[in-house]
């Protein structure tokens, strides 16, 4: 049976639109999610199947769906590696779906329970990604404006993706709709007074996410919407502490302020909360085998050298690259050797000698070993670098480049220009000083 013809009795659902339907995956206050096959582009793909008149009134429908097909056309345009991509958008006078990225490994409300908690570090990370994925949708104009713990999907490990960022939310809240039942309590207090709302309304929930990923447990209980309401908007939330006495409590400062009810005393950007939730990950207690993604991707971001690149572009580069680090007096290349790395440095310094003579010292930001990139194979080395102190380098494969998106590679070749000029002024005023 068709869901244009059976939105009532969603049972007997075969086909929603032109997609084959699987299964169900689960049923929410404003609709239900499908698992479907794509026949055209051979994958899955997940169907959430929307009810217009869930939170809104009936004569509000039209503006339901027109809001709907503004919030795909901005959608459509986000491009992150932690945000689920929008598909395809269908909101007619029978049926209203939209159709995006399939996860498999289900979502994050699995570790909402103080049974199942993740270990504090990979909860932390999981959370400074989410921020980095909003902080970017931010950037091209959208506001999530429903995030909770179902929303965000498990790829594996820590390695996560943002959802549900079309579902035509800028219209209900419009109309005074709030979620209902388990999602109320990530709502923002401004959304409850039904007064306008920034980014700090998303990082509001975000914060909530991380309050239930820590402890397992709400802030705030009431046995009806409208009294967890009230305790939102009055009541003084229980301390995560409370619960989770191993809390540090640099952690629990970062929640408590990104759950503050006053916007004034909340985080402003997501700048401030990611730059806190950094801080409060490397005071944790705990032996990493290396660096969380979280660690590289902030350490990567902070480097001059990768001043340009967004945030896609950045988690592109640490897939096909390492960081390595080497102790001081070390060689790290050789002047007639061959190889296949360029390096950014991260960390330390290096000097660069030729025939034993020294040319310059480099410092974090700086790249080295670059112009193997520009060469069809393996060249030598023209130049010996050598480690003064301990360092820390990002090692990139030439070839793994060249293989690299387009709008990776433009960014790459921009800083290499970059440095190429910065090198030339630094030889032309040396020699005019001669």
């Amino acid at each position: 049976m068709s869901a244009a013809v059976a939105l009532a009795d969603t049972s007997c659902i075969d086909r929603i639109g032109k997609y084959h339907v699987v299964r169900e995956l689960g049923v929410g206050p404003d609709g239900s999610v499908w698992l479907g096959r794509d026949p055209f582009g051979d994958r899955d793909v997940a169907i959430k199947l929307l009810d217009p008149l869930a939170m809104a009134q009936p004569e509000t429908e039209r503006r339901f769906r027109r809001a709907l097909m503004k919030e795909a056309a901005l959608v459509g345009r986000l491009s992150h590696p932690h945000i689920a991509s929008l598909y395809d958008v269908v909101a007619d006078e029978d049926i209203c779906y939209v159709v995006s990225e399939y996860v498999s490994g289900g979502n994050l409300d699995a570790h909402c329970t103080p049974q199942h908690l993740l270990p504090i570090e990979k909860s932390v990370e999981i959370v400074f990604k989410c921020a980095l994925a909003l902080e970017h949708a931010q950037q091209h104009g959208v506001l999530h404006r429903n995030i909770k713990a179902s929303n965000i999907l498990v790829r594996r490990g820590t390695d996560i993706k943002v959802t549900d960022f079309c579902s035509g939310h800028s219209e209900r809240y419009a109309t005074g709709a709030c979620p209902r039942g388990a999602g109320l309590v990530y709502v923002a207090p401004e959304q409850l007074r039904n007064e306008q709302s920034d980014q700090q309304a998303d990082i509001y929930g975000l914060g909530m996410v991380l309050y239930r990923l820590l402890t397992g447990q709400v802030p705030f209980h009431g046995p009806t919407d409208v009294e967890l309401a009230r305790q939102i908007l009055e009541a003084s939330l229980v301390l995560p502490s409370r619960y989770r006495p191993d809390l540090p409590p640099a952690l629990e400062s970062v929640v408590l302020r990104a759950l503050q009810r006053d916007q004034r005393e909340r985080y402003a950007t997501w700048a401030e909360f990611s730059a806190d939730l950094i801080e409060a990950y490397r005071g944790l207690d705990h032996v990493a085998l290396e660096e969380s993604d979280a660690e590289r991707f902030n350490t990567v971001r902070g480097l001059s050298f990768f001043r340009d690149f967004r945030d896609v572009e950045i988690w592109e580069t640490l897939r096909s690259a390492r960081f390595r680090r080497f102790p001081a007096g070390r060689v790290i290349i050789r002047e007639g050797e061959r190889g296949e790395c360029f390096y950014v440095l991260a960390s330390g310094e290096l000097e660069v000698t030729r025939c034993g003579t020294s040319l310059d010292m480099l410092s974090p930001g700086d790249c080295f070993g670059e112009m193997l990139y520009f060469s069809q194979s393996s060249a030598r080395r023209t130049t010996t670098i050598t480690t003064l102190s301990p360092v820390s380098v990002l090692e990139v494969d030439s070839m793994a480049l060249r293989l690299a998106s387009a709008p990776c590679q433009v960014q790459f070749n921009k800083a290499f220009m970059r440095i190429l000029i910065d090198r030339l002024t630094w030889a032309n005023a040396k020699l005019a000083a001669a």
